[in-house]
């Protein structure tokens, strides 16, 4: 999947931290929140369709499907557990997903060394 969608995706679940720390400390912080949550469930959601669209059917691997429908369904645990007000397992699934979010986005990062392209090396030691 693509490099905005992952760091949408880590900006709106960092977005959301940020807004539940206003929630703790503003009378504007709920709707802030709530807001937020949403455009989290959002892009999981467009996250799975991209990765349905972009899977060719015989040829592509499923895997990006996986992990877009295991995110989402993260998030749908994170915003059920908010809307119940379990806070004691809200606040750490919140955390893990942040997590997640940044591990997702940094393997799809360019670093030195590292060839953009799976499978390949960007330079070969010794040969």
């Amino acid at each position: 999947m693509g490099t905005f969608l992952r760091a949408s995706e880590t900006f709106a679940v960092f977005l959301s931290a940020v807004t539940a720390g206003l929630l703790l400390t503003t009378r504007s912080g709920h709707p802030l929140h709530s807001a937020a949550a949403y455009t989290v469930f959002g892009v999981a959601v467009v996250q799975v369709v991209a990765a349905v669209l972009a899977w060719k059917p015989g040829g592509g691997s499923p895997r990006p499907i996986l992990f877009a429908v295991v995110f989402l369904g993260l998030v749908l645990a994170q915003v059920a557990l908010g809307i119940a007000h379990v806070k004691v397992v809200h606040v750490p699934l919140g955390v893990l997903l942040f997590g997640v979010s940044l591990s997702r986005l940094s393997a799809c990062l360019p670093l030195p060394g590292r060839s953009r392209r799976p499978g390949r090396r960007a330079s070969r030691a010794g040969a």
